[in-house]
Order: C-alpha cells, then sequence, then structure tokens
C-alpha cells in the first residue's frame, strides 16, 4: 500500500486552509461585493484618461485621480441616484399603475368571457397581485439604497487602482496560480465585457427609453416620464424588454376607451422602438463587445437580488467574467476535445 507524500498532505492542508480563510473573507464581503464590482468597472473606464493625464500631461497620480473619481460621481453615481430616488418616490404609483393595468386587464378579460363563455376573471386576485407587486418594488428600491454602503469602498479601492497601476498588476501576476499568458486574457475579455455591459446595455436601453418617452408624449399618455423609467429598466431585461412599458399602457388606454392612443401606442412600440433596439445593438454592442441575451437574462436573475437596481448591470457582468475564469481554467488545466482523441 502506497503512502501518501508528505509533500501532497501539505499542499491539501494549505488549500483548505486557502478556502476556509478565503470563504470567510468572502461571507462578510458579500455585502460589498457591488462596492468591488463598481471599483472594476470605473477603472476599466478611467484607466485610458489616467495613463493620458499622468504620463502625457504630467500630472500629478493623486491630483489625477482625484479629478476623475470626481467626474465619475458626477457622470455616474449622480444619474444612477436619481434614477433610483425616483424609483422610490413612484413606487405609490407603481402600485397604483399595476392596480389600474390589473383592473383593465380583467374588463378586457370579462368582454372575452362573454364571447367564449369562459370564465378567467374569478381567478385574478387584483389585491394580491398588487400587494406582491408593491413588495417586488420596495425589495428593487431597498436593495439598491443599501448599495450606497459600499461607495466609500468602491471609491477607496479605486483610488489606489488608480494610483498604484503597476503595482497592482504585479500582485496579480505574483499571487493569482494562472500562467501570465492566459492571465493577460483574461485581463482583456473582462475589459471588453465591462465596457459591453457598462456602457452598451445601458446606452441602448436609455436610447429605446427616450424613443418610446417620444411615443408617450406624441399620444399624450398620462406619466409619461415614469413610463420612460419603466421602459428603460425593462429594456435592459432580455426577452421581456420594452414590454414592460409599452403593454400596461396600451391596456389601460384601451380599457380608458382611448382606442386611437392605445394601438397607436402598441404599434410604435412594436416598430418605432423595435427597430431603434436593431439599430443600437447593431452597431452600439458590436463595436464594443456583444454580449449573448440569455447570458444578460440570467445576469440580471442573479444581480438583481444581490445588489438591487444597479444588479441590472453588475449581475451580466459577473456571469460575464464568471465564464471567462472557467474558460481559461479548462484552457490552463483541462485537456481539449482534440488531445482527448
Amino acid at each position: 500500500m502506497k503512502s501518501i507524500s508528505p509533500q501532497i498532505i501539505r499542499q491539501v492542508f494549505v488549500l483548505l486552509l486557502i478556502l476556509l480563510m478565503g470563504g470567510l473573507i468572502f461571507k462578510e464581503m458579500a455585502p460589498y461585493l457591488s462596492g468591488v464590482l463598481g471599483a472594476v468597472t470605473i477603472y476599466v473606464l478611467l484607466r485610458g484618461w489616467m495613463k493620458k493625464l499622468v504620463l502625457k500631461k504630467g500630472w500629478n497620480p493623486n491630483v489625477a485621480a482625484g479629478l476623475l473619481m470626481l467626474l465619475s460621481f458626477i457622470g455616474i453615481l449622480l444619474p444612477v441616484s436619481g434614477i433610483v430616488l425616483m424609483l422610490g418616490n413612484k413606487i405609490g404609483n407603481a402600485v397604483q399603475n399595476s392596480e389600474e393595468v390589473i383592473r383593465a386587464l380583467k374588463e378586457q378579460l370579462g368582454e372575452w368571457e362573454t364571447r367564449l363563455g369562459y370564465d378567467l376573471t374569478s381567478q385574478i386576485d387584483t389585491t394580491a397581485i398588487s400587494s406582491w407587486i408593491s413588495t417586488q418594488l420596495q425589495s428593487f428600491a431597498g436593495g439598491t439604497f443599501n448599495m450606497f454602503i459600499a461607495i466609500g469602498l468602491m471609491y477607496f479601492m479605486l483610488f489606489y487602482m488608480l494610483t498604484n497601476r503597476k503595482e497592482l498588476k504585479e500582485s496579480l501576476f505574483d499571487y493569482i496560480p494562472i500562467g501570465d499568458k492566459n492571465l493577460k486574457e483574461i485581463g482583456d475579455e473582462a475589459n471588453d465585457k465591462v465596457r459591453a455591459n457598462a456602457i452598451g446595455i445601458p446606452l441602448v436601453a436609455l436610447a429605446q427609453g427616450i424613443v418610446a418617452l417620444i411615443g408617450f408624449l406624441i399620444f399624450g399618455v398620462d406619466d409619461p416620464f415614469f413610463w420612460f423609467v419603466i421602459t428603460t429598466i425593462g429594456s435592459m431585461i432580455p426577452f421581456i424588454g420594452t414590454l414592460v412599458g409599452i403593454v400596461p399602457v396600451f391596456i389601460l388606454s384601451l380599457s380608458a376607451g382611448d382606442t386611437f392612443q392605445a394601438w397607436g401606442v402598441l404599434l410604435y412600440g412594436f416598430i418605432v422602438v423595435g427597430a431603434t433596439d436593431n439599430i443600437f445593438r447593431m452597431y452600439a454592442l458590436k463595436k464594443l463587445d456583444n454580449v449573448h441575451p440569455l447570458i444578460t437574462f440570467i445576469g440580471v436573475v442573479v444581480g438583481v437580488p444581490l445588489f438591487g437596481f444597479i444588479g441590472l448591470i453588475f449581475g451580466p457582468l459577473l456571469i460575464s467574467l464568471f465564464l471567462i475564469i472557467i474558460r481559461i481554467y479548462r484552457k490552463e488545466y483541462g485537456k481539449t476535445h482534440e488531445e482527448k482523441l
């Protein structure tokens, strides 16, 4: 019977120790994971500007980092905070609108029941559905407000990532047990994914939201800016998209007897807003890095419960980085299909 090599025992012991300590650290850091992802995302977006200011313009690294962090706060965090605050203030409005949509839907179903002779509306509990929507919206906004705790950590990390770029790069190559070539590949792919998720997806969603807002204003929809926000958020979710904002407006208008407005908004949504989605995805995301809709969808499902509103961006980013690491692991340690044959 062969005995286990002492070297293997030591390796297993060290690995278990690393896993134990890493697990404890991750458990305590989990609530602030959005801050870590935020720092990585903003660092990727600002890294090129940092190099220009320091290497070409001769700026002091601390001053350059401070200026870029201030600009990121004004250009990124303030708009996001504004959307979050508006969502928080609109929760009551959203619940009221949801009740109206469900009531209108029941009225439309009532007309179909008369024609079909089948009872549908008795199965719809308006109060229960509205209560569920209210709970989900409060959780959605509440999770977002909790994220502000991580902002301090995010900017603390971001400052040292910007001012100590060389040391950070050397540390990654020293501590991560992956070959330099594959580690560089991870960095390049992560850079592309960050840009696609942090710039491409929100830009396409915002473009669709603005085009939808124009339609809401043209057809005289009540509270158009509220439906603009709902449509923009829905546009970030694959397979659902702008229907989140267009269909409820259609049902409300139809139930109010404004047939022209109802069908006008619906056709405008499918034709004009839908065309905007195709055009922007073709030109914007292709130039950055196209993210598969399924990855985005799974990322949203995972990200929103973890990070709140900002999970619409960080969720797909997290899934993309996870898949990159798996692929690099297979390339580093696994055998390809051809090698097995």
